[in-house]
């Protein structure tokens, strides 16, 4: 929050939209609209809830949530594969307040990783659940897991891997590999 004085406070809110990089001769300008569409109605539905007077938790948890459903996004449906070809999602919430931490690594089967972030904080003694241990505790808190892999896949995040594995082949033998994180379709 931004405070002018003591009595009045105004709430700010930022995000990000995600690891890697877009370069911009990729970026179309109908591109760029989509994107820019989907930050804004990330910020727009978290800001509604701290200008209501609703908790910051609450506001980060529904603009994260907002990127995780975007397949746009390297998070949740838009997530990258790992090099095994299949979708693994973290993520991490904080409240300021107390400095409790939630947070849950590799998870394959949760559409919004950042709900049961929510859950380590408020419902575990531990601060990271990670891989089937966390989809475990999503289960026994009543979360529902989401079995059939397409719902992450996109075929831009599958054509990333296919180009890493095929750059990775051509470097075998030599001593150094760089890996390159850039987002060339885009």
């Amino acid at each position: 929050m931004m405070c002018h004085g003591t009595r009045h406070c105004t709430p700010l809110l930022a995000i990000h939209g995600g690891a890697g990089t877009i370069r911009r001769d990729k970026m179309t300008p109908e591109r760029e609209a989509e994107y820019r569409a989907v930050l804004a109605e990330s910020l727009q539905s978290g800001f509604a809830i701290l200008t209501d007077g609703g908790p910051a938790l609450d506001a980060v948890q529904t603009a994260v949530r907002v990127m995780e459903d975007s397949p746009l996004f390297n998070a949740g449906r838009g997530a990258v594969f790992t090099h095994e070809g299949v979708n693994e999602c973290d993520a991490c919430l904080m409240d300021g307040s107390n400095r409790a931490v939630g947070a849950v690594a590799a998870v394959r089967r949760i559409r919004n990783p950042i709900d049961l972030a929510r859950l380590v904080l408020e419902k575990s003694s531990h601060v990271l659940l990670s891989g089937n241990g966390a989809e475990q505790f999503a289960v026994q808190h009543g979360m529902l897991l989401e079995h059939d892999p397409k719902y992450f896949f996109t075929e831009h995040r599958w054509q990333q891997l296919q180009d890493a594995i095929e750059k990775e082949e051509a470097q075998k033998g030599k001593a150094f590999t760089q890996l390159d994180h850039t987002d060339d379709e885009r």
